[in-house]
């Protein structure tokens, strides 16, 4: 599984950032974690808000930090898909 985190830096990008690896370490899932910070990169993927977070290559949420149960329940389904 790839998971990318866009965001150019800002407190939020880097809190999710680590909540992902958090969550990938808490729960075992197999994934490389991606930091892309390259605005045009960001844009291109469709992200207008940071931070955002896609998983295989989806969209899975813009513009906010997501709680941990709801990160751990995406995370794991996706995993399981």
């Amino acid at each position: 599984m790839e998971i990318k985190v866009l965001g150019t830096g800002c407190k939020k990008c880097k809190q999710l950032e680590e909540l992902v690896k958090e969550v990938i370490k808490d729960t075992k899932v197999e994934a490389e974690v991606i930091k892309v910070t390259d605005i045009q990169a960001i844009a291109k993927a469709g992200i207008m808000l940071t931070p955002g977070l896609m998983i295989d290559g989806k969209v899975k949420f813009t513009g906010k930090v997501p709680t941990k149960a709801d990160l751990v329940k995406l995370i794991t389904e996706s995993a399981s898909n």
